[in-house]
C-alpha cells in the first residue's frame, strides 16, 4: 500500500463520518404563519390558528362626569340633600366577532358585554349582545328589528325620545333583494311593556306573563345616499286581573313607524340628518323607551266594567350631525312624544327632548366631548317637570 492509497482511504473515512454527523443534527422547522390576517371582513380580523374562522377582538373604555338634574322642581338630584348632584362613571366594553364562510352562507357569532362602576363603587356585568347568524337567520340577543333611528346624540342620562331598548332576545330572518333592499321578520321577547292599570287597585301592574312574543317586521334600504326603513310590531296586551269577575282579558296592541337618514357629504364628510315618526296603540314603549316599564305609564287600563282600553301614543323627531373639521363635530337631536293614557286616573304626557354636544377626536378611536340633555314633561293635572343634565365624556374604542 502506497502513501497515495492511504491518503485516499483516510479522506473517504473522514467524509463518511462527517456525513453521518450532519444527518444526526436536528433540522430547523420551516416558519409557520401562526397569525394570518383575514381581510375578507374588514380591518382587525385574523384567522384562528388551524381554522378557517376569522376573529376580531374589540372593546373600549368610557369615562363620564355628570352634573345631574339642575332644573328639577320637586326634590331629586340637585335640590335634595340626599341625592348625588354629581356622578363619576367608568365603563369597560369587550366584544368578540367570529365569521366563517360556509356553503349555507356566512356563519357568524357575536358577543358583547360591558361592566360599569359609578359613585357607589360597585360594578355590574351586562350581556349586551350574544347571537348566532347563518345566512339570513339570526338567533340570540341583539337590537329589536323595529329599531331604526335612536338619535344623533349620546343620550347618556336622558332618553332621546326614540326607541332604543338596548337589546332583546329574538329569532329573526332577513331576506336580501339586492341594491341595498331587504326585509326582516322577527319573533321577540314581549318585554317592551309599560303596565296595565286599574283605578280600583292603583299601583299594581296587571300585566300577565309572557304568552305570545312580539312579532316585528321591517322593510329597509341602505345605499350611498343613506338609509330608510318602515317597521311594524304586534304586541300581546295580556291582562291578568286578580278579581274573578274581571277574568284575564287580552287585546292586540300594535305600532308602526318610518324613518330615514340622509348623508350630506356636500356639506362636509360625515354629515347626516335623520327623521323618524312612530304611532302606537297598546304598545307605547315602541314610541319612547322612556315610558317602558315606568310607573305612571300604561299600555292599557281596565274600565269600570273590567274591560281593557288601550292607550295611544305617537312621536316625531330627528337629528343633525355636522363636522366642522375632520376631528370636531356637533350633533343636535330633538323629539316630541305624546301619550293619551287609557284611563283618566293617569296623566296624559307630552315630552319634549332636546340634546346637543361637541365632540373632539384628537386621534383615531378617541373621543372627548361635552353634552347637554334637556327634557320638558307636560302632565295633565300634575306638576310639569324640567330636567337638565350635563355630561363630559372621554371614550377610547378599539
Amino acid at each position: 500500500m502506497n502513501i497515495k492509497s492511504i491518503l485516499l482511504g483516510a479522506s473517504a473515512a473522514a467524509l463518511a463520518a462527517t456525513g453521518a454527523q450532519a444527518a444526526d443534527l436536528p433540522v430547523a422547522p420551516e416558519p409557520v404563519d401562526y397569525v394570518r390576517v383575514c381581510d375578507a371582513f374588514g380591518t382587525g380580523f385574523f384567522y384562528i390558528p388551524g381554522t378557517e374562522t376569522c376573529l376580531k377582538i374589540g372593546g373600549g373604555v368610557r369615562v363620564e362626569f355628570r352634573i345631574n338634574d339642575v332644573l328639577d322642581e320637586g326634590g331629586s338630584d340637585w335640590d335634595s340633600r340626599l341625592d348625588d348632584s354629581t356622578t363619576f362613571r367608568a365603563r369597560a366594553y369587550m366584544n368578540f366577532d367570529t365569521r366563517t364562510n360556509t356553503e349555507y352562507g356566512l356563519l357568524r357569532t357575536y358577543v358583547a358585554a360591558w361592566s360599569t362602576t359609578d359613585n357607589t363603587g360597585g360594578s355590574d356585568f351586562y350581556l349586551d349582545e350574544a347571537f348566532i347568524q347563518l345566512g339570513g337567520f339570526v338567533a340570540g340577543r341583539t337590537a329589536t328589528y323595529f329599531q331604526f333611528y335612536t338619535g344623533n346624540n349620546w343620550g347618556a342620562a336622558l332618553d332621546q325620545g326614540f326607541t332604543d331598548y338596548g337589546e332583546t332576545n329574538l329569532f329573526a330572518y332577513t331576506a336580501q333583494f339586492g341594491n341595498g333592499f331587504s326585509a326582516s321578520v322577527s319573533a321577540e321577547v314581549a318585554n317592551k311593556r309599560a303596565q296595565i292599570w286599574d283605578a280600583a287597585a292603583p299601583g299594581i301592574n296587571y300585566y300577565g306573563g309572557n304568552k305570545i312574543p312580539d312579532f316585528v317586521a321591517n322593510l329597509r334600504v341602505d345605499q350611498g345616499w343613506g338609509s330608510a326603513q318602515i317597521m311594524g310590531a304586534l304586541h300581546h296586551v295580556y291582562g291578568a286581573h286578580v278579581p274573578a269577575t274581571y277574568g284575564g282579558e287580552s287585546k292586540l296592541g300594535w305600532a308602526i313607524g318610518a324613518g330615514a337618514t340622509f348623508n350630506l357629504p356636500m356639506i362636509a364628510p360625515g354629515d347626516n340628518i335623520s327623521l323618524q315618526a312612530v304611532y302606537s296603540q297598546g304598545a307605547i314603549g315602541y314610541v319612547s323607551s322612556a315610558w317602558d316599564g315606568t310607573a305612571g305609564f300604561a299600555d292599557a287600563a281596565y274600565n269600570a266594567a273590567g274591560k281593557l282600553k288601550l292607550s295611544t301614543a305617537w312621536g316625531i323627531g330627528g337629528g343633525f350631525t355636522h363636522f366642522w373639521t375632520p376631528a370636531i363635530s356637533t350633533s343636535v337631536t330633538a323629539s316630541y312624544n305624546h301619550l293619551d293614557q287609557a284611563t283618566a286616573a293617569l296623566a296624559d304626557i307630552r315630552d319634549i327632548n332636546v340634546q346637543g354636544n361637541v365632540v373632539w377626536r384628537p386621534v383615531s378611536g378617541l373621543q372627548v366631548g361635552a353634552e347637554l340633555e334637556y327634557r320638558h314633561r307636560d302632565r295633565d293635572f300634575l306638576p310639569n317637570n324640567d330636567a337638565l343634565i350635563g355630561v363630559f365624556r372621554v371614550q377610547r374604542t378599539f
